[in-house]
């Protein structure tokens, strides 16, 4: 296995409200090794936004805060980095496309204005050599008459045009880690599928790790390699995503799995998991998922499973894997099995 790029350690961050504390992103613990792309998937309010943000140092504060728990970017915690060290880290070694590229690009400026800003802020060239480099980044990520586009204004351009643009900033400083928030969002399929293929081959030429941040499993089946399912704030199931995608291990990746429409089969209706994503909360008892889960036993409502070690590297955060379950173990494989 390469090295290892990012390793987050039991992160906690919490939200400090007027109704209480939240725990958005509750003991989130997380490999990303160089060169490989690993998909953070899970319902909206599941802390996946939250944990990439929490990477960038970009939570809002007040209210958010980093309240305990590690994240090494090649082996420097960056939770005890200044402002200043953040900075030159952001966009240079570790860049992020976030999820709306029309309000991450400033309206005021051109295309180029904001290219060059990126690549100068970073790295000692000059403004005409900035803007050569600019020029060649949208042609990498295969927007037309570039030498022209640099020029424009981002209302001038189409979303997934934008979302090019994005990428072409995330990559103008050969970062070592890319976040990608939901990259293909509001985007039609062709353009997703254009946008996809653009990553992988930035992948894959650069040999530049991904953590993808998205609710599609389409996606996660296209591009990762790995994937993380977290749900209520915690990782709840870690594996291949051939593992995850053919023989989900926790309840609710199967529910995740099982939604999915099936070409070969015409349902009336699209399988859904029952209730809500619970709102996060401090001192919860229990298993966050089981008031949803069709498989939860008296033990579930009143202690918190944890990130069970499976074959294969795989974990698992639920009592179905706890040796000492017995007979109730057997019987929820069965289940599940048929």
């Amino acid at each position: 296995m390469s090295e290892i790029v990012l390793e987050l350690k039991e992160l906690h961050t919490h939200f400090f409200t007027d109704n209480g504390e939240i725990p958005a992103a509750n003991g989130v613990s997380i490999k990303v090794h160089k060169g490989e792309v690993v998909g953070i998937v899970g319902e909206s309010g599941s802390g996946k936004s939250v944990t990439s943000l929490s990477i960038m140092q970009l939570i809002p504060s007040p209210p958010g805060r980093i309240v305990s728990g590690e994240i090494n970017f090649k082996g420097e915690n960056l939770v005890r980095s200044s402002e200043k060290r953040m900075k030159k880290l952001r966009g240079n070694e570790i860049s992020m496309i976030f999820q709306e590229p029309m309000t991450s690009l400033n309206p005021l400026f051109t295309i180029g204005n904001q290219l060059i800003e990126a690549i100068r802020i970073h790295q000692k060239i000059t403004k005409k050599e900035s803007r050569q480099k600019a020029i060649k980044m949208l042609k990498l990520v295969g927007i037309p008459r570039a030498d022209a586009i640099v020029d424009e204004y981002p209302h001038q351009l189409s979303g997934g045009m934008r979302q090019r643009v994005m990428i072409a900033m995330a990559m103008s400083c050969d970062p070592e880690l890319l976040i990608a928030d939901e990259p293909t969002t509001a985007l039609d399929v062709t353009i997703q599928a254009q946008i996809l293929d653009l990553m992988r081959n930035l992948n894959k030429k650069e040999n530049t790790a991904i953590l993808l941040i998205t609710h599609d499993l389409g996606v996660v089946a296209e591009i990762c390699d790995r994937v993380v399912v977290m749900y209520a704030g915690q990782v709840v199931e870690q594996g291949t995503t051939r593992e995850i995608l053919k023989n989900p291990q926790h309840p609710y990746s199967q529910g995740l799995i099982k939604s999915l429409p099936k070409i070969h089969e015409r349902e009336q209706k699209l399988y859904s998991i029952p209730g809500i994503v619970p709102k996060p909360k401090t001192g919860g008892i229990g298993c966050n998922f089981a008031p949803r889960c069709e498989f939860a036993f008296e033990r579930c409502f009143h202690e918190a499973p944890e990130l069970y070690s499976l074959e294969d590297n795989r974990k698992s955060r639920c009592f179905l894997h706890d040796n000492n379950e017995g007979e109730v173990k057997k019987h929820a494989k069965s289940d599940i099995e048929s």
